[in-house]
């Protein structure tokens, strides 16, 4: 059972980085590996089959509806945008625009908080290292902050199934943390993204409004994302306990790196136990969450704004994995002082 578990989890490991038919359908791809993985560890049985149909319900509906509603209310957003960065300091609205989509992306979900965010960068036309510097910061703060509700994005929502916990665990055990990071991350953008004086921008006009067709396949595809990782997480519940739950939270924590090349959802879903220690789940996550923005396949923030605002994979590791480094290392006192 070992051999085969550490065969699947080879597979969802590396098979998404190096081969592109596999990256370009994650989804479908992960549903079939949580399949292969409940039936080596022969959990597959009817509970787990209506745990893994429930799962995703509720995170599918957040971005069915945030998609809808953001579709409809998209014009007066752009004109507010524009109106709200001419009105107040330029280098105040960048370190709101960071925190408060870091913050409400828990609640509209980290993929409506991406299409906000590219959103906002083609309303404001920044040269193009402004531009990346802001994206890459705003994801990041995304990640973090999606992570606070069960309904924010996959991981958080494979995490607390997995625990069997309450809506508010994630925000009671990291909250504080991700506050903090999410603040920092926007005094960094007010210091380090420039406006762009010239009238030079990636966009000549605002976003192209996505169809019902788009965001219907988007909600499908969520649904299947988090149905695969329950099943997933479930296979793998002997490979944890044999191999990871007497493992030092700090270990786990820079083990974690790998988040920045793999999707961090499907990290959490083979590694987290309830088993664990309430420490351990945390250095986990924070481990997950911000090496999830180095990257561009580390998150579906990253994914969605570098896809719609063509950043080249260089340009997001030039400026997001120095940036991440930092951060991790300076969470990783956090965690060694106070926990």
């Amino acid at each position: 059972m070992i051999i085969g578990l550490t065969i699947i989890l080879l597979l969802v490991l590396f098979l998404p980085f190096s081969v592109k038919y596999v990256e370009e359908h994650l989804e479908p791809f992960l549903f079939l590996m949580g399949i292969a993985a409940a039936l080596v560890s022969n959990v597959l049985d009817m509970d787990l089959v209506i745990k893994a149909l429930e799962d995703p319900i509720n995170i599918t509906l957040a971005v069915l509806i945030a998609g809808l509603i953001f579709r409809w209310g998209q014009d007066p957003i752009e004109k507010g945008i524009l109106g709200l960065s001419n009105k107040i300091p330029f280098k105040l609205f960048l370190a709101l625009t960071v925190i408060i989509l870091g913050l409400i992306s828990s609640i509209i979900t980290a993929i409506i908080a991406a299409i906000v965010l590219v959103v906002i960068v083609s309303v404001l036309r920044l040269d193009r290292g402004s531009e990346v510097r802001l994206v890459v910061l705003a994801c990041f703060s995304i990640g973090l902050g999606a992570a606070l509700t069960p309904i924010g994005e996959p991981l958080s929502t494979i995490t607390v199934s997995k625990l069997n916990e309450s809506f508010f665990y994630l925000f009671n055990l990291i909250g504080l943390d991700v506050i903090i990071a999410i603040i920092l991350f926007g005094i960094l953008a007010a210091f380090m993204v420039k406006p762009n004086k010239s009238e030079d921008g990636l966009y000549d006009d605002t976003l192209e409004k996505e169809s019902y067709k788009e965001i219907i396949i988007r909600a499908l595809n969520i649904y299947l994302f988090v149905m695969g990782l329950t099943l997933l997480g479930a296979g793998f519940e002997p490979f944890i306990e044999k191999f990871l739950l007497h493992l030092s939270p700090l270990l786990l924590y820079w083990i974690n790196m790998i988040s920045a090349v793999l999707d961090n959802a499907t990290l959490a879903a083979a590694e987290i136990s309830p088993s664990m220690s309430g420490p351990t789940i945390k250095a986990i996550l924070l481990g997950l969450l911000i090496s999830g923005g180095m990257l561009v396949p580390g998150n579906i923030p990253n994914i969605i704004s570098a896809g719609k605002l063509k950043i080249k994979s260089s340009e997001w590791a030039k400026f997001g994995l120095p940036v991440g480094l930092i951060v991790m290392a300076i969470y990783f006192f956090v965690i060694l002082i106070f926990h």
